[in-house]
């Protein structure tokens, strides 16, 4: 019986009911409408950075995307790259592909966990960078309609940290609130040269030792921005407890009015007529600081705050318990509340 703890990077979660690897877009979608069929309950697991699974596990199919291929479809310097990539390609590995064959738009998105059919679901972002800026289209499974449907970049509904993708859920059956659309393909279109985007995050550019709007070399932006995850714990290492994560387990709170209660001198950012603030300084303030719930079993990483992790005999139970403290602690600090970023599954705060 496979565990979903051996699937994810928190590794926490119980067994699967079944489970079918799909090393294919065709063996994917056989996959899902069979058990689509069957009304067996489905989960989709890519690289399991973005899971957080019950004790008690699925009691339905998990499906493994393991599908693979990065096709250069056309390649020039005054038109770019067209890159179609499966759902399964590790997104690292894909990062580091692309950096070595200078297509420049996601170098700042190096050392992200998980798979290529994941980023443009979650909008994945860091550093100055989402992906969404670099999809061209997105080929799915539509569950509902029981049909391939390829979605432009514009009909995707990027936002941050979201997506039609995202937000378009089933409203019925075995896998209600599951996704209606299953990822198969991303197409990305890439500007073709050696030098990255202009850096747009003042971290970075220090690390870099520039200024912010230069452009430097794609491999030194890629090398700077692992050396910054690495130093946050966010950088996988089966020896290093504080990348037992899910990554940021909470999104930057995007609010339409800021509560009174957060200081005129929190960091904060425009966010078209709403404003941006940081959880990770939301969570120090309320008094959860780096390293919190030590010994564990589950506490906040002793390099970023953002992180809950596994000090290696955590249970989901004990992740949840820790999520809705710290959830808990800002609302009553500061009357923001916090949502988690990563997939919930047989699981609330």
């Amino acid at each position: 019986m496979v565990s979903l703890a051996e699937l994810t990077t928190l590794r926490v979660g119980g067994p699967a009911g079944s489970y079918v690897v799909a090393r294919s877009s065709d063996e994917l979608v056989d996959a899902v409408r069979a058990a689509d069929a069957a009304g067996s309950p489905v989960l989709l697991v890519g690289g399991g950075s973005n899971l957080v699974v019950a004790d008690a596990g699925f009691p339905g199919t998990v499906i493994s995307v393991a599908s693979r291929g990065v096709t250069p479809e056309s390649v020039d310097y005054c038109g770019g790259a067209v890159v179609r990539v499966a759902a399964g390609e590790p997104w690292d590995a894909f990062v580091e592909h692309a950096a070595k064959s200078e297509w420049i738009g996601i170098e700042a998105l190096s050392g992200i966990p998980g798979s290529v059919g994941a980023t443009p679901v979650q909008n994945v972002g860091a550093y100055g960078q989402e992906v969404s800026s670099t999809v061209a289209q997105v080929r799915t499974w539509d569950r509902v309609a029981s049909k391939v449907k390829t979605f432009a970049a514009a009909e995707c509904g990027f936002g941050y940290r979201d997506s039609l993708f995202k937000r378009t859920r089933l409203t019925s059956g075995p896998s209600a609130g599951g996704p209606r659309y299953v990822v198969l393909e991303v197409v990305f279109q890439f500007v073709v040269g050696s030098r990255a985007e202009p850096v747009r995050y003042g971290e970075l550019s220090r690390v870099l030792e520039t200024g912010e709007g230069e452009r430097v070399s794609l491999f030194d932006v890629r090398e700077a921005v692992l050396d910054l995850r690495r130093g946050k714990g966010m950088v996988l290492d089966a020896s290093d407890h504080d990348t037992w994560s899910a990554g940021s387990f909470f999104t930057n709170p995007v609010l339409s009015s800021v509560p009174s209660a957060v200081p005129d001198d929190a960091p904060r950012w425009p966010a078209g007529s709403s404003t941006k603030l940081s959880a990770a300084w939301l969570i120090e303030h309320a008094g959860f600081a780096k390293g919190y719930g030590l010994p564990g079993p589950a506490s906040l990483s002793t390099k970023h705050t953002l992180a809950l992790t596994n000090r290696g005999s955590a249970s989901a139970a004990d992740v949840v318990r820790l999520a809705r403290e710290v959830r808990n602690g800002v609302q009553a600090r500061f009357g923001v509340t916090l949502v988690p970023e990563p997939e919930l599954v047989g699981l609330t705060l």
